[in-house]
C-alpha cells in the first residue's frame, strides 16, 4: 500500500470520494469539509492550500487525510503500524504540523510516532464523543418561544456567536462574517427566540452529504444559559435536518463539558466513537531528516 498525496480537491475526491461515503457517520469531517471547498473553493478555510492524501491498495482506497493550514491533519481510522507509518513519512517529506485529529486509536499511534521522530511535544489537546442521533426527544418542558430558520438580518448576529463560540472552546477561526453568510445562504442555521423574538440559542448544520448532516456549533450566550434553549434548539435542528431527508444526524461534543453532552444524550443522541486532537510544540526536522534526539517518554494524553 502507497500514499497518494495531492494538492488536487478533485483527483482527491475522484480516488478517496467512494470510500469516505462508504462509512459516512465515521467519515463526518472528511465529507463535509471537502464538500466546503468544493463549494467555496480552496480558500475555504485559509489562504493556503489544502493538502491530501490516500491510503491506495491496488487502487482502492483504504484510508485518507486532509489538512487545511494552519488547522491540524485529520485522519480517517488507520491501524497502529499504518498511523505510525505515515506520521514518520510526513516528517520525512518536511510536513509541519501543528496536530493531529483522528479517532482516539489512530491519533494516539499518530501522535507517538510524530514525537518519537521529530523530538516534538505531543499534548492531548482534546478529548471528543461523536454522537448519532436515535429517537429524537425533546425535553419536557420546552422552554418558551420558537425555533426559527436564520435570515439575512441575523447575519451579524451569527458572526458574532460564532466568533464567541470559537473563543469559548478555544479554536482559531478565519471570517465569522463569511461563515455567518455560507449558513444564511443554504439555511443551516436555527436560532431558538423567546415569545417576544429575542434570539437566545443558536443551532447551525452542515449541509448533507451521503446522506449525513452534521450539527454543530450549538451556542448559547452565557447570560440565557441554564434555562433549557440549547436543548430546544438541538432539537429543534434535528428534526429540521431529518425532515429534508438526512438520514443520519451527528454531532461531536467535548468530553471535558458534561452538560453540554448530557443535553445530547436527553435529547436522543448517542455515543458512536471517541475522537481526539493532539497538538504538537518544537520545530519538526528539515526536510528528508529525522531527528535522533527524541525522549522516551510517552505522548501526553
Amino acid at each position: 500500500m502507497s500514499w497518494h498525496i495531492t494538492e488536487d480537491l478533485d483527483d482527491f475526491l475522484a480516488r478517496a470520494g467512494s470510500f469516505l461515503r462508504s462509512q459516512p457517520v465515521l467519515h463526518t469531517l472528511h465529507l463535509t469539509v471537502t464538500e466546503r471547498l468544493r463549494t467555496y473553493g480552496s480558500t475555504a478555510y485559509g489562504d493556503e492550500a489544502p493538502v491530501f492524501g490516500v491510503l491506495e491498495r491496488d487502487g482502492v482506497a483504504r484510508a485518507a487525510w486532509f489538512r487545511t493550514p494552519p488547522h491540524w491533519l485529520t485522519l480517517t481510522p488507520l491501524a497502529t503500524e499504518d498511523a505510525a507509518a505515515l506520521a514518520v513519512h510526513l516528517a520525512d517529506l518536511g510536513h509541519r504540523l501543528p496536530g493531529v485529529s483522528a479517532d482516539r486509536g489512530t491519533a494516539v499511534a499518530f501522535a507517538e510516532a510524530w514525537r518519537r521522530h521529530t523530538n516534538a511535544e505531543a499534548t492531548l489537546w482534546k478529548h471528543q464523543r461523536l454522537y448519532q442521533l436515535g429517537e429524537l426527544t425533546p425535553p419536557d418542558p420546552m422552554p418558551p418561544g420558537r425555533a426559527r430558520i436564520v435570515d439575512k438580518a441575523d447575519r451579524e448576529l451569527l458572526a458574532r456567536w460564532f466568533e464567541s463560540f470559537a473563543t469559548d472552546v478555544g479554536v482559531a477561526i478565519g471570517n465569522p462574517g463569511a461563515w455567518a453568510d455560507a449558513r444564511v445562504e443554504h439555511g443551516g442555521a436555527l436560532l431558538w427566540e423567546t415569545p417576544d423574538g429575542v434570539p437566545v440559542s443558536l443551532a447551525a448544520a452542515h449541509p448533507m452529504v451521503a446522506g449525513q448532516v452534521r450539527v454543530g456549533p450549538v451556542y448559547t450566550p452565557p447570560e440565557q444559559r441554564g434555562r433549557g434553549y440549547a436543548a430546544a434548539v438541538t432539537v429543534a435542528v434535528g428534526r429540521t435536518v431529518r425532515a429534508a431527508g438526512a438520514a443520519e444526524v451527528l454531532l461531536f461534543a467535548d468530553l471535558a463539558n458534561p452538560t453540554s453532552n448530557g443535553v445530547y444524550q436527553r435529547v436522543g443522541y448517542r455515543g458512536v466513537a471517541d475522537f481526539a486532537v493532539y497538538d504538537f510544540t518544537g520545530p519538526p526536522p528539515p526536510q528528508g531528516q529525522s531527528s535522533s534526539r527524541a525522549q522516551p517518554s510517552s505522548v501526553r494524553r
